[in-house]
């Protein structure tokens, strides 16, 4: 008896500290910011529901006029086909973002050779550059190679960033082990040969966000699709949508369920490697 009072006693201890109110006051905290910061997503898909979005009283529950606001919204843009070129060109640059940054941050973060330390300096100091400061001369080069109203403008310049290839050289440097690669060469491998056996592999927290940020930044890329695909017929979602805003008459149900639609692709992409990249967060917090 005396064994089963002690034991229920300590499990009673456990709840009081497990529920107690300093812990309460966090979730409680933790729960306001969260319905605050998603409630701005909610609403929006709430909007796209009414073909009148912002009225008095404000709408606070979903509508019935999605068709309505689909039809609206196919006739006036061509929606599909802007999708597929915002999705097409967010893929192609997350892909190139991921391969060649990854080279560069595995050379930089494993291999010695001349100047190594001034390129890495002068990669870095490149990220102070406001990205707005080179639009003019931007421009006109991709003029003059003849890639204006192409894809190619959001695609190859941001292959090899700045950005991406210190984040990889940080991730890789601890990531990849001198004496597994050493180990690898032994084993008959070479330099290339490590790359899709060994760095790749290894490299996936890293990938994960890497590619995350990438496909975000290229979705939501306006201005370069502005400047480079002018045409809304040929350029992507954020262009067709900003045409549909200037001419929509004061009726942005439409405009509201494109919005709600572009997205649909970012919380999909969130949440398929979120756990992943949370994981790797928590697992540099704990090495620092």
């Amino acid at each position: 008896m005396t064994f089963y009072r002690d034991t229920e006693k300590t499990l009673k201890n456990k709840s009081r500290g497990k529920f107690s109110l300093p812990v309460l006051g966090k979730y409680v905290i933790l729960i306001f910011f969260g319905l605050l910061f998603t409630f701005p997503f909610y609403y929006v898909f709430v909007l796209a529901t009414h073909p009148v979005p912002f009225a008095n009283p404000p709408h606070v529950w979903f509508g019935t006029s999605v068709a309505e606001n689909l039809e609206v919204l196919f006739r006036q843009i061509p929606f599909m086909r802007s999708f597929g070129n915002s999705l097409g060109i967010a893929v192609l640059a997350t892909v190139t973002t991921i391969f060649f940054c990854t080279l560069g941050g595995f050379a930089f973060a494993k291999y010695d050779f001349k100047g190594k330390n001034a390129i890495l300096m002068f990669v870095v100091l490149t990220l102070a550059i406001p990205p707005f400061l080179n639009i003019i001369p931007f421009f006109r080069m991709m003029v003059a190679f003849g890639w204006y109203q192409t894809w190619l403008p959001l695609i190859v310049p941001g292959m090899a960033n700045s950005f991406g290839i210190f984040l990889m050289k940080q991730f890789l440097e601890e990531a990849v082990p001198l004496d597994l690669m050493d180990a690898a060469r032994i084993d008959g491998l070479n330099e290339l040969q490590m790359l899709p056996n060994i760095v790749f592999p290894l490299a996936k927290p890293g990938i994960a966000i890497l590619g995350t940020v990438t496909f975000v930044g290229s979705w939501n890329n306006f201005l370069g699709a502005l400047v480079m695909l002018p045409d809304p017929r040929n350029s992507t979602l954020q262009v067709s949508l900003s045409s549909l805003f200037v001419r929509s008459d004061g009726n942005y149900g439409g405009l509201m369920l494109g919005t709600a639609l572009s997205i649909l692709p970012l919380v999909i992409i969130f949440l398929f490697f979120s756990r992943r990249i949370i994981a790797n967060l928590a697992a540099g917090a704990v090495k620092g």
